[in-house]
């Protein structure tokens, strides 16, 4: 009978044939793509990549996927910052698919002879983003596990580990999730129906991990949780993690999602670019080695744009060094110039 960890090594050697380090696209069949198109507008979503006929399909620090429309040319006026309602359809006429899109009062028809999706992966465990301070350290775990479920919930179980399946669980536990530790202000949170209300696979997810931390307290904590949830419980136990006595716990977490998105490549933005990114990640490492020589822990962060599509967020590197403060941890974060 097959080990989880054999799974997991036979995932890992299938992933290596499908990939180089150049991230080649992931291909998707047609018919899914239709399906994605589909989800797209119903979302009221269009963004469009010209000369390329590419939309936006998920665009997170981990995945960077679209719909191509291939042999496409377009009439009408597109709006790229239109934001609000669309009115579309998709209708095969004379050999051609015909998308009519309306925003607003203005009208866009692009003409496509096929559609197809293209999906790129990116390593997003060492990505940094300090939007919300306090316990910084909390909040990327909070951001990643919360673009790792939306990988998960818009692409599908074979775009993900079945490490990252479990952890992807996570976004559905409160005391770590947008309720106690969100990593982006209140204007961009989308609330969900019953926020306080935790998933059984995530209180599962948790117990296992903390048993492998060896956190009896929290293994206490947890079986309780699991009967007696809600807001007052879920923030009684979003405390906790902070505390220094449950930061091996915290530890392991963050490296088992290290680990999983380390399976895929960085971004590349050409030898020039990466050079200079290199100088910064060497000299935030020189300080981290300075740092553990005398004892204080620190991680390596980056900030990154999108390899396509690129937006206006520049290159950064940060050193995200821990500190306690009396039971609990916290962090101070340093902006490698």
């Amino acid at each position: 009978m097959e080990t989880e960890e054999n799974i997991e090594n036979v995932w890992k050697a299938e992933q290596k044939n499908k990939e180089n380090v150049e991230n080649q696209a992931y291909q998707i069949s047609q018919e899914r793509a239709l399906e994605m198109l589909e989800e797209l507008l119903e979302q009221d979503q269009f963004e469009l990549l010209l000369p390329e006929y590419k939309l936006v399909y998920l665009m997170n620090d981990a995945v960077e996927s679209f719909l191509v429309l291939h042999g496409a040319r377009m009439t009408g006026i597109y709006q790229d910052d239109y934001e609000g309602p669309l009115d579309a359809s998709v209708t095969y006429e004379n050999g051609e698919y015909v998308l009519v899109v309306h925003q607003d009062d203005s009208v866009v028809t692009l003409f496509y002879q096929s559609l197809s999706a293209e999906v790129h992966l990116y390593n997003y465990g060492e990505i940094g983003h300090f939007w919300v301070e306090g316990y910084e350290y909390l909040r990327q775990l909070e951001y990643r596990i919360a673009i790792l479920r939306d990988k998960l919930e818009y692409l599908g179980l074979e775009f993900c580990t079945p490490t990252e399946q479990k952890l992807a669980m996570l976004e559905q536990f409160p005391p770590l999730n947008y309720c106690c530790y969100p990593a982006v202000p209140d204007q961009y949170i989308v609330p969900k129906d019953n926020p306080w209300q935790p998933s059984e696979e995530a209180i599962t997810v948790m117990e296992e991990f903390a048993e492998e931390a060896d956190d009896k307290s929290m293994i206490r904590l947890l079986k309780y949780y699991r009967k007696h949830h809600g807001m007052r419980m879920s923030r009684y136990i979003a405390v906790k993690l902070h505390q220094t006595k449950h930061a091996r716990f915290i530890e392991l977490l963050t490296e088992k999602l290290k680990q999983e998105a380390a399976n895929y490549p960085n971004r590349s933005f050409g030898k020039e670019a990466d050079e200079r990114h290199q100088k910064l990640i060497s000299q935030a490492k020189k300080e981290q080695a300075e740092l553990y020589q005398q004892g204080i822990k620190s991680e390596v962060l980056r900030e990154e744009p999108f390899v396509t599509a690129q937006d206006e967020l520049d290159y950064k590197v940060y050193l995200m060094i821990y500190k306690r403060q009396g039971k609990n941890r916290g962090v101070n974060v340093r902006r490698i110039n």
